[in-house]
């Protein structure tokens, strides 16, 4: 049965060093690739800087505004980690040692290794759940609908996937993705047409590409349900068809 319902996300990711050009982010890529599996739509992405106020007012704006936000950077063990404590004051709270998060810790790198620095991986703000790290134990943590992760990668990623399951979502995204050789400018008029025609059902992106000396163009059509889909993508292939061209068509139905 298909769930009309529209489950939305957002994704903030904080961190001097991605603004800086000295980190890449790759977590926006995995969080959306994850949502779309469960039918949740990534809508926004914002980079923002370690600042208290910025960080506080982005995870209130957003919190409102989608059903999940997820937030990746900022909970480990140095002076600019502050994202536990934006959280708690976003969510009016206290940020204080969490019994659970503190024995974690002692356990992965013993009492006499537990440092300040890393005890302060185990402040968590009050009526948070926590989110398992099996990579390097520090927790990540849940605050209602804001899912709080670690800004590296391969923690990030395990961190997703100890709470993808759990999230509530609609019906998943399929795709379609038709490749030709015509320039953009040529097929303008038809996909603007075409996405005219199925105005509210459907989604389609016109995106060229320079490939081995060789321009192209992709045209990625999106929707949740299989049959409007492949009805697009086949008075897409006609279209392309029409002007000579013969495309290569793929699907992915997840």
């Amino acid at each position: 049965m298909s769930n009309t319902r529209e489950y939305t996300a957002a994704v903030i990711v904080i961190g001097n060093e991605i603004l800086s050009g000295r980190t890449q982010d790759t977590n926006t890529n995995y969080i959306a690739s994850s949502l779309s599996d469960r039918g949740i739509r990534l809508m926004e992405a914002r980079v923002i800087p370690d600042v208290k106020d910025t960080i506080i007012e982005t995870v209130n704006t957003l919190r409102a505004q989608y059903d999940y936000v997820f937030t990746t950077g900022g909970i480990g063990p140095t002076h600019d980690d502050i994202t536990a404590e934006c959280i708690a004051r976003a969510f009016d709270v206290e940020l204080k040692v969490n019994d659970d998060a503190f024995r974690i810790l002692e356990e992965y790198y013993g009492i006499e290794e537990l440092t300040q620095a890393r005890v302060k991986m185990a402040y968590i703000p009050v009526g948070a759940k926590l989110i398992a790290n099996p990579v390097s134990a520090a927790p990540g943590f849940q605050m209602e609908n804001v899912y709080v992760f670690a800004g590296v990668p391969r923690i990030m990623q395990a961190m997703m996937n100890n709470v993808v399951d759990d999230l509530r979502g609609g019906d998943p995204m399929l795709n379609a993705s038709v490749a030709c050789s015509l320039p953009e400018s040529v097929m303008a008029e038809d996909v603007g047409k075409l996405q005219g025609d199925y105005d509210g059902k459907i989604e389609i992106g016109s995106y060229p590409h320079f490939r081995a000396g060789v321009l192209g163009l992709s045209i990625v059509l999106r929707s949740t349900d299989k049959e409007t889909l492949e009805k697009a993508t086949a008075e897409l292939i006609v279209l392309i068809e029409g002007r000579g061209e013969v495309p290569l068509v793929s699907y992915s139905y997840n």
